[in-house]
């Protein structure tokens, strides 16, 4: 492809708006253009990058014996009303009515749009497995988009859901679809980690996820992982590394603690570490519009996972409790102890407390505290569970080895969610006796156009893109510097071998200065960069080939141009 012919665009500085350097390159190379919050259209290299990701995609699972189809994006209501997610998706799905009265939506996700195509074709369970996927838009109507193509509202999407007979079957067929997402990061060339993940509100949370995360600075979730061990942060089962708690305390005694609520102001009041302490969160765990009090009890120097509350309390969400509902439960604020409450008070121990050992806890009186506070003795009507956030230096139950805390961007999540849509929405098959059964399902997404942002943020530097070549829009971006009619056509001769050669290569052709060519190769970051100079040919008789990524430059012969390019490439 010729630039003088492209009309490509390139700016200098990064956009006010754009924050991270996928969102900032993509703009200042003429990738994409904003058209809106979080809309963004795909400019000609742009769908290039877009269109070798979706045919790594689309073979990896042709191979697996996927089969592939094509949704509307626009899906009638009554298929979210039989399973019930009308209302639970909440803002983000944008709803309408057709001139007839219909309910109507934008897909966020196709769980019942697939399952009612399988109840119309699938009726035997001989015709199990099953697994459709297709590569569509999307459109979230998220509340905040930023991050360009990371967080947009309209996004291009790979889905796949698989149908089974038993668990077995789905056990199996969930791993292959594992190998199909590791074989496409692989051949993209991205760093990243498969992580044991929450299921949220897709699945219930004794069914299989994982979650597939590209390694990036910028990654909005936190990874825990050793050698043995990956999880996200909010799915981490990990414990403290601690033998210092204090047992010899005595009997409960009440400490004036002034202005001072603060697990900090606490221990550098009475000199005491932070694990000595309990901290006590009065929250509001809300289902299905009912709200229900819980009293969250940590060890001082830990931070709640919100995700493990959340699950423990088959809660939509949970949220702190407000100053009004603080003072119904005889709660004070910053002085909240785990003692003293009605018996219906829901109280629960984080498992890192020794229950045995003594503590500093709030006294439910403003300005007090309470030394010498034993759960085991001074608390009633409690349960344990693990609710603490993970901290680098803990240790993974499963192997007792120290964690690590990196962070990544999720850019593939695939699930087992069990019966959920099929039994909601009135769905058998005949197993070999003949006997209606409700199929199970397995749900695998990934995001094609988050993936081309992700890899950005691993493969950039101070000069612009640095694309892995299995997606980069050219293999090769050529920089024609030279005046002369004579020289021209030769560099436009060995353009055209290398192009015949089935070498995808872009030439800068333009009428501008070779300073400006060179930062916008660069800028666009294709693996190898192609010098035709007019000057150093006459001095070399050769052309100059430089791998974009490590900088080292080959001179290469302008006979058998385009043989020379695939040798050096190949090394």
């Amino acid at each position: 492809m010729k630039l003088s012919q492209t009309r490509w665009q390139t700016y200098k500085d990064n956009p006010a708006d754009a924050e991270i350097p996928s969102h900032q390159l993509m703009l200042r190379a003429g990738l994409m253009h904003k058209s809106g919050a979080g809309l963004y259209n795909l400019l000609p290299f742009g769908l290039k990058v877009i269109k070798k990701i979706e045919k790594i995609v689309r073979e990896e699972h042709d191979k697996a014996g996927c089969l592939e189809i094509l949704m509307t994006v626009v899906t009638p209501g009554e298929l979210w009303q039989e399973s019930g997610r009308w209302q639970a998706m909440g803002g983000e799905m944008v709803k309408m009515k057709d001139k007839g009265g219909r309910d109507l939506c934008i897909s966020p996700t196709n769980e019942e749009a697939v399952t009612d195509i399988f109840r119309r074709l699938i009726k035997s369970y001989k015709d199990l497995p099953v697994t459709y996927y297709q590569i569509n838009t999307k459109f979230r109507d998220e509340i905040r988009p930023r991050f360009g193509l990371m967080r947009g509202r309209e996004f291009i999407m790979k889905d796949a859901y698989s149908f089974h007979e038993n668990k077995a079957c789905l056990e199996k067929v969930y791993f292959q679809l594992y190998n199909v997402y590791c074989s496409i990061l692989n051949r993209i060339g991205a760093d990243y980690k498969v992580v044991e993940a929450d299921a949220g509100a897709m699945a219930s949370s004794d069914q299989k996820t994982h979650e597939f995360q590209v390694l990036a600075n910028s990654g909005e979730d936190l990874l825990v992982y050793n050698d043995g061990y990956a999880a996200n942060i909010e799915k981490a089962k990990t414990k403290r590394i601690l033998a210092d708690f204090d047992l010899k305390g005595g009997t409960p005694e009440k400490i004036a603690t002034p202005n001072v609520g603060k697990i900090e102001e606490i221990c550098q009041l009475l000199g005491v570490k932070p694990h000595l302490t309990l901290k006590t969160l009065a929250l509001m765990g809300v289902k299905g519009g009912q709200a229900r009090p819980v009293l969250v009890v940590l060890l001082g120097d830990d931070e709640l996972n919100e995700t493990k509350i959340k699950n423990l309390l088959n809660a939509d969400h949970v949220l702190p409790a407000t100053e009004a509902e603080l003072e119904s439960l005889k709660c004070v604020k910053g002085f909240i102890g785990p003692f003293g409450h009605p018996q219906e008070m829901h109280t629960v121990f984080d498992a890192a407390i020794n229950l045995d050992a003594f503590y500093i806890v709030g006294a439910n009186q403003k300005d007090f505290h309470l030394k010498n506070f034993r759960p085991s003795r001074d608390s009633k009507n409690y349960e344990v569970s693990d609710l603490r956030k993970t901290k680098e230096g803990d240790l993974a139950l499963s192997n007792n080895l120290p964690i690590k805390i990196t962070r990544g961007i999720e850019v593939g999540h695939i699930f087992q969610l069990g019966d959920k849509y099929t039994k909601s929405m009135g769905v058998t098959v005949l197993d070999k006796n003949g006997k209606g059964v409700v199929p199970l399902m397995g749900c695998y997404g990934i995001g094609v156009t988050r993936l081309a942002a992700a890899v950005i943020e691993q493969n950039h530097d101070e000069k612009g893109i640095v694309w892995p070549e299995a997606i980069a829009p050219f293999k090769v971006h050529a920089v024609l510097i030279g005046r002369t009619e004579e020289f021209r056509t030769k560099a436009l001769n060995a353009y055209e071998e290398i192009r015949a050669h089935g070498i995808e290569i872009l030439i800068d052709d333009r009428d501008v200065g070779p300073g400006f060519k060179f930062k916008d190769a660069e800028l666009l970051g294709c693996p190898w960069q192609l010098t035709l100079g007019e000057r150093e040919f006459g001095e070399t008789g050769k052309f100059k080939l430089t791998n974009r990524k490590t900088g080292q430059a080959t001179e290469i012969s302008p006979e058998n141009v385009a043989q020379e390019i695939e040798r050096v490439t190949k090394q």
